[in-house]
């Protein structure tokens, strides 16, 4: 998304489309509503105070990603992060559907539940950029200036998100099938 700075219009015009985006982005990193609500807020906050420095014909959407990581980051200066995400059901909506069954249904709920654990259980740094990347279809060059960091870096920690995603999911079915056995 490409823009040129401008007034207060300008700035909703490009920023608001990119809100849902953020605010899940914001979730997967703080681990929790109430402060993904309040890091959004406050990268709205500091996008609008800071817009007259954005600069024209680069990437809004990227540059506003930047902002809230870099927002994230500092609200956890000196702090411990949190390492688990409550799931909440009520967050969950969904549509029965004819096909399913009570067993479909609970091998769903475990695989997700299996997938949000396994997320939970990586670093900040390579869980971010698998979100931009998968969640957020980010490229990689976008991600990169979120991150401040090389494209090779974000190809090397998406890769090797991947490959820790699958030994943890691995080694959650192993568990699971062992036990089922016993």
């Amino acid at each position: 998304m490409k823009a040129q700075t401008g007034s207060y219009g300008e700035f909703e015009r490009l920023a608001m489309p990119l809100f849902d985006s953020l605010y899940n982005f914001a979730r997967w990193l703080a681990q929790d509503a109430t402060e993904a609500e309040d890091l959004v807020q406050e990268t709205f906050k500091k996008a609008l105070h800071g817009f007259s420095s954005f600069v024209p014909d680069t990437d809004f959407r990227a540059w506003m990603f930047r902002i809230l990581r870099n927002t994230f980051l500092t609200s956890r200066t000196g702090l411990r992060a949190k390492l688990t995400v409550e799931l909440d059901p009520a967050d969950e909506e969904t549509t029965p559907v004819t096909w399913e069954t009570p067993e479909s249904l609970a091998l769903a709920s475990a695989t997700r539940e299996a997938l949000q654990a396994a997320l939970d259980g990586l670093p900040v740094m390579y869980r971010e950029a698998v979100l931009l990347c998968d969640v957020e279809e980010m490229k990689y060059q976008e991600i990169a200036q979120v991150l401040s960091v090389p494209v090779g870096t974000v190809m090397s920690r998406i890769a090797r998100e991947r490959k820790l995603l699958r030994q943890m999911l691995a080694g959650e079915r192993s568990v699971r099938s062992g036990s089922a056995r016993k």
